[in-house]
């Protein structure tokens, strides 16, 4: 690779005033500028993130549209060997596959709100490049959060704040209706695991049966503080679901590219999960989970004074969110490839011995983590997974999750591949390749079919952030399409989940 091009990738990455051989201190935010130090390898931009679009990137872009055009339609074809649901009753079949692969109905539905969703569209649109890339760091985060936040609560509100904010946590079998349920925190724990077969005492609703008690917990811990109701738990996963995006950037930066992580930032930003992160319970997964990742790529990255607490915290939160949700024990790989892009094992000892403490507390308290993933299995398979046939979905999920991260993040993590930038350790091919990897596990289980837009919230977060692989100079075309998607499949389906 030219180093003259080389270079100019770095530059234009760079904020301005700075130049190729300078990198921002982490301190550096607070008014005592810049340091000089060389930039580090895992720094550099990958080569493929040249400013020209290639014939690959073009074929690429075809043949996910026309994935995505063949699951939507393949439905209505009833073609009984390629079919979305099985052995359901005409009324049951409308209920489930009307949109596959995205569960939901379809509703044309609009009002003040998506108006509103427009404007933060066009804002963002407009100057979040701008702002991402002369905007200091502590400043550009609280206003990538608050972005993120406004773009949710927008989209949200678009099905009314009573069926689109409360009325999604206010379902009679959901996790408040079981709050009266129980006493206390120990009989929630130590009896969880005997409501989740389908054929126990008082089982739980399905919702509730496919987590761990973690979940609940939030819920219940929530009203035993004295804020209760449907609009303070949708608030709750709202404001930590929207901050997801903001750990991505920390952890791009934390693993030494601040460059591509505020090539991200519009595109985290204006992201098409937050149709299911406004409301939803997987929204507050995918922020727990996201910031123990961040914590643990600081504690890596060698660019923080305390990286013991971090790991610990990371520890802490990547243990929480294993009891939140069965499925982000995949999150283990997205953890191994930030030790490996930082090359620094330390903070895996204090991180893993904090996560085995929260283990410990659920274990001793009554449930037993493999146990429960038993009794799940058996109840999924015994239930709508039977009738939900594998040969549809083992490709369908991957378009589901396509519609959560948009198209523009669907054709650039293609670039993710890139054999020199993952050589390099690049920070956000690096990522990208693992969470990729987590969707194959994930979507090969045979654990997760249909509701992957929802479901895979808290890999989808890290997805959205592909595009700023692509040239810069294609990134407001991009996030056209990106927020025009969104607010399709928010005004035309009213999503459930």
């Amino acid at each position: 690779m030219p180093g003259t091009d080389q270079t100019r990738g770095r530059l234009g990455d760079l904020p301005q005033g700075y130049s190729a051989t300078m990198r921002l201190d982490p301190d550096a935010t607070a008014g005592s500028g810049p340091r000089t130090a060389p930039v580090p390898r895992s720094a550099e931009l990958p080569q493929t993130s040249d400013e020209h679009l290639t014939r690959a990137d073009l074929v690429w872009a075809l043949i996910v549209g026309a994935v995505i055009g063949t699951a939507f339609v393949v439905p209505h074809l009833h073609l009984p060997w390629l079919s979305p649901v099985v052995h359901q009753s005409p009324g049951q079949n409308h209920a489930l596959a009307t949109t596959a692969p995205v569960l939901g109905a379809w509703l044309p539905h609009g009002n003040w709100s998506t108006m509103a969703s427009v404007g933060v569209a066009a804002v963002v649109i407009g100057v979040g490049p701008v702002v991402a890339r002369g905007l200091t760091w502590r400043p550009l985060l609280l206003v990538a959060w608050l972005g993120s936040l406004a773009w949710t609560v927008a989209l949200t509100l678009i099905d009314g704040p009573v069926r689109g904010w409360a009325g999604r946590m206010d379902r009679g079998g959901g996790y408040l209706g079981q709050v009266p349920r129980h006493e206390s925190i120990w009989s929630l724990v130590h009896g969880f695991g005997s409501h989740i077969a389908a054929s126990s005492p008082a089982p739980w609703d399905i919702s509730i049966a496919g987590d761990p008690p973690g979940a609940l917990l939030t819920f219940v811990g929530l009203d035993r503080v004295g804020l209760s109701g449907a609009w303070l738990a949708s608030a709750l996963c709202v404001v930590v679901g929207t901050s997801a995006g903001a750990a991505v950037l920390v952890t791009v930066r934390a693993l030494g590219d601040e460059g591509m992580a505020r090539r991200a930032a519009p595109f985290v930003v204006l992201a098409p999960t937050a149709i299911w992160v406004g409301v939803s319970a997987d929204g507050y997964f995918a922020g727990v989970a996201a910031w123990g990742i961040a914590l643990l790529a600081l504690a890596a990255g060698r660019s923080c004074r305390a990286p013991d607490a971090m790991a610990v915290g990371a520890g802490v939160l990547l243990g929480w969110a294993v009891y939140l949700d069965y499925g982000l024990i995949l999150l283990a790989i997205p953890c191994v490839a930030v030790l490996v892009a930082t090359r620094n094992v330390r903070p895996l000892l204090p991180a893993a011995l904090a996560a085995v403490v929260v283990v410990a507390c659920f274990t001793v308290s009554g449930f037993w983590w493999l146990g429960g993933l038993g009794h799940l299995r058996a109840r999924y398979w015994a239930g709508i997974a039977r009738d939900r046939p594998y040969r549809y979905w083992i490709w369908a999920n991957l378009v589901s999750l396509t519609c959560a991260i948009g198209l523009p993040a669907a054709v650039a993590v293609r670039r993710a591949a890139d054999r020199s930038a993952l050589a390099r350790r690049a920070a956000l091919p690096v990522l990208l390749v693992a969470f990729l990897i987590v969707v194959v596990a994930a979507d090969v289980s045979g654990l997760s079919k249909a509701e992957t837009e929802r479901i895979w919230l808290p890999f989808a977060v890290w997805l959205v952030a592909a595009p700023a692989l692509l040239p810069h100079w294609t990134h407001r075309y991009l996030l056209v399409v990106q927020a025009i998607g969104a607010l399709l499949i928010n005004s035309l389906l009213f999503t459930t989940w």
